[in-house]
């Protein structure tokens, strides 16, 4: 999975030109929520590079997490000995792209599940198209109602936020039960301060953020408000005690930068 960026030259994503994120560059109607449309799919790459920051960071570090805790301890369909790994809540791929471009075909199964047909489509044609090889299943379905395979690998990238906060505790119960005794969940998610002020000035900063990457104040105000009671974030607090609660007995903040944190939990 590569991502670049010139001055000269428009921004691509696997060879493919970036479409620019505009979606909220006019006003919109305050009752319009965000949704993984296909409008949101055509500019989802350039949305991520501006908007999420540390993200090209946390998919860096999957393939080294991956080999030092996938131990090929699943079976393939023909007997192989592999890695299975989910991508849960997968959009385009990006995380299924970046293990794959690190591994050999028949190291890995990799099941990259997403509830949006637009992402799980363009998902399947990117994957096909780089690396065909591979054995990676891309599957249009709800998290919370998938079965899950043993597996030594789970990766929650910016999912669990955007699902009702009763049914966090499921899903990461029943990752518990598919990881094998050695897997590790990656979850890497938004998050808000307890403490107000300190809440403050991180929302303060990561806005900083968006503006330097070209975000106007129409586009900033308008994506907050379509995302609001969409994704809700947790404290860091709220992360752990939940990851305890469903048997992660170890646990650790890998990564932050300003409010978005990624954890790894082992199994």
């Amino acid at each position: 999975m590569s991502l670049t960026m010139s001055q000269s030259k428009p921004a691509t994503f696997n060879n493919k030109i970036i479409k620019h994120d505009t979606l909220f560059t006019t006003p919109l109607d305050k009752a319009a929520r965000f949704s993984f449309d296909e409008q949101v799919v055509a500019c989802f790459p350039d949305m991520i590079r501006r908007s999420v920051p540390g993200y090209g960071q946390v998919l860096a570090m999957l393939p080294i997490f991956a080999r030092r805790h996938c131990k090929y301890r699943q079976q393939s369909d023909n007997g192989q000995r592999v890695s299975r790994i989910y991508d849960l809540g997968c959009s385009l791929g990006a995380a299924s792209m970046t293990l794959a471009g690190e591994f050999e075909p028949q190291d890995l199964q990799i099941k990259a599940i997403d509830i949006s047909p637009a992402m799980t489509t363009e998902a399947t044609t990117l994957l096909n198209d780089n690396y065909p090889e591979h054995d990676i299943e891309v599957i249009t379905a709800d998290i919370r109602d998938v079965e899950l395979e043993p597996c030594d690998m789970v990766i929650l990238n910016l999912t669990l936020q955007f699902l009702p906060a009763a049914d966090r505790v499921a899903v990461l119960d029943k990752i518990y039960a598919a990881l094998s005794e050695g897997g590790i969940l990656v979850l890497t998610e938004k998050t808000h301060a307890f403490d107000e002020q300190y809440d403050a000035w991180l929302v303060e900063r990561y806005y900083d953020f968006k503006r330097a990457n070209g975000y106007t104040e129409m586009e900033i105000s308008g994506k907050r408000n379509a995302l609001e009671n969409v994704l809700i974030t947790d404290t860091l607090d709220e992360h752990h005690a939940r990851l305890a609660q469903v048997g992660f007995e170890r646990h650790l903040t890998w990564f932050q930068f300003l409010n978005f944190v990624s954890i790894v939990a082992f199994k």
